[in-house]
């Protein structure tokens, strides 16, 4: 009960009159969620972390949102159409929204955000995925926008619910804060950010929507430490945890106190190797990694089962993922042939860099790879130290010899554009993208375009089929595992899910 009072903040004080007790003051009740890793930016337009996007979600809203059914409904728009061709859509605009600093949202505010993103010379860290197909939006008039699309694009609606398509405050854009001060149209509005200890948002009193149905306060926090996340949700300092430790799941289930959510979800996991240096620029030696490397294992040991091996660069989840593919076994025997073809029969030695959380996926592969004569060496990173790392571009990454990155990439339910092409085409070479090992194939940027264009499903399908055998032959990454969405809380919280990928959705949850 004193755990119940200390966290809920309230102040009973009472006084004798007549028989009457008076409550003095009660503070604002808060819902404590803990992530792994900090926030990058509170631009939504300037990160592609689903962490991240789950934190800045009570506080920004796009033309279109995902509900809990994830079907696509009105958020900031209330109607859109397209001519027969499908490249004008036209959209009209909900009235009497503010921005949390007051800014009127109209049709003006939108074209702003979304020309900044057209804008290359901004380098915003989401913009890629709206120029490949984005020519222009337009104001029709105060409350109508119109979008031009350079080719169609069937994942378009689906698209305006991710980061770059979320509104942001025109004002604090142009003042330069945004980076740093959250300034959005939603439920909850940015109270404070203390850089690496804590982010708190409190209600939007004037939020169009009428009284937000979640808890006075969200306090987001965050913690490399699964056992430190486990900890804070049995004490009750942590009422939501996102992603739940694999390793405590079992324990936490059997807990009564405690609700685990599983679903399947969409964060495919894999090594990006750097294609531009040797002997990494051998299709021999990518394949050589793939086979020297025990999907099984990894899904045993770092995920205790609650993930599936990666066969393709696409999740299950996505729309033409091809079950069928079974491109590399575990066969050492294999890996040392293909070595020994590309001149390197006693092996080689390469790095990696991987966040913090994750650091044990780099420990099992270097066990895993020296079995073939690699020895790697495994360079620990905090989140944003490795963020930056990553997304050098190839003179940076030659001058800090990294050879490879650990990380995962998530399309969520948007659609299998949204996972070959940051992370596979040519032009999506980081800095740029996510396509981290600068890996270029015209083949697959040519299936990449054509799909992306394709309106019917059977036909866009099975473009991704090619796709996918060429991404597995070519070997830009060594696919690792697609992991299940693990997230738990308090019994008592109400309200929460998530969006396959990861992206936890709490403003409306109660506790």
């Amino acid at each position: 009960m004193a755990k119940f009072l200390e966290n809920r903040r309230f102040v009973l004080a009472s006084a004798v009159a007549g028989g009457l007790l008076f409550p003095i003051a009660a503070s604002a009740a808060t819902l404590n969620v803990m992530q792994t890793e900090a926030p990058r930016s509170m631009d939504p337009g300037d990160q592609t972390a689903t962490y991240t996007a789950a934190l800045l979600d009570p506080m920004y809203e796009g033309l279109v949102k995902r509900d809990p059914d994830l079907s696509l409904k009105p958020a900031l728009a209330t109607e859109w159409s397209s001519d027969a061709a499908g490249l004008l859509w036209t959209f009209k605009l909900r009235p009497g929204v503010k921005f949390h600093d007051g800014t009127p949202f109209d049709a003006d505010v939108v074209v702003k955000n979304f020309t900044r993103h057209l804008d290359t010379k901004r380098g915003l860290a989401a913009s890629g995925r709206l120029r490949t197909f984005l020519e222009g939006v337009t104001a029709v008039d105060p409350m109508t926008v119109q979008f031009k699309l350079k080719s169609q694009y069937p994942a378009f609606l689906a698209l305006l619910t991710t980061g770059p398509c979320l509104m942001v405050s025109p004002a604090a854009e142009t003042a330069g804060t945004i980076g740093s001060k959250a300034v959005g149209t939603g439920p909850y509005k940015l109270a404070e950010y203390k850089s690496g200890e804590y982010v708190l948002q409190t209600k939007n009193t004037e939020w169009w929507g009428g009284a937000p149905k979640g808890e006075d306060e969200i306090k987001w926090t965050w913690t490399p430490e699964p056992s430190v996340m486990n900890m804070a949700l049995q004490t009750g300092d942590a009422d939501v945890v996102n992603p739940f430790p694999a390793a405590f799941a079992q324990q936490l289930k059997a807990n009564p106190d405690m609700t685990l959510s599983t679903t399947d979800g969409s964060a495919v996991f894999w090594v990006s190797l750097n294609t531009k240096t040797k002997p990494l620029d051998d299709v021999r030696v990518r394949q050589a990694l793939n086979y020297a490397t025990d999907r099984e294992g990894i899904v045993k040991a770092f995920m205790q089962g609650f993930a599936k091996p990666a066969n393709s660069p696409l999740a299950p989840v996505t729309p033409g993922y091809d079950k069928s593919l079974a491109p590399y076994s575990y066969d050492i025997e294999k890996a040392k042939q293909l070595l020994k073809e590309a001149g390197y029969p006693d092996g080689f030695s390469m790095s990696t860099i991987v966040q913090e959380q994750e650091s044990r996926i780099g420990e099992l592969l270097q066990a895993m790879w020296a079995k073939a004569g690699v020895k790697l060496d495994v360079r620990k990173m905090e989140g944003g130290v490795w963020s930056k790392a990553a997304f050098l571009d190839p003179a940076g990454k030659e001058k800090d010899n990294i050879g490879s990155s650990i990380a995962s990439w998530s399309s969520g339910v948007n659609g299998a554009d949204l996972q070959f092409r940051p992370l596979y085409y040519s032009k999506s070479a980081s800095p740029a993208g996510a396509n981290l090992g600068f890996f270029s194939d015209p083949k697959l940027d040519e299936l990449i375009d054509k799909a992306a264009s394709t309106l019917d499903e059977k036909a866009r399908n099975a473009i991704y089929v090619d796709a996918q055998k060429l991404v597995n032959e070519q070997a830009p990454h060594v696919l690792l595992f697609t992991k299940q969405d693990l997230f738990a809380t308090r019994a008592s919280v109400k309200g929460t899910w998530v969006i396959p990928g990861g992206l936890i959705v709490v403003k409306e949850a109660r506790k």
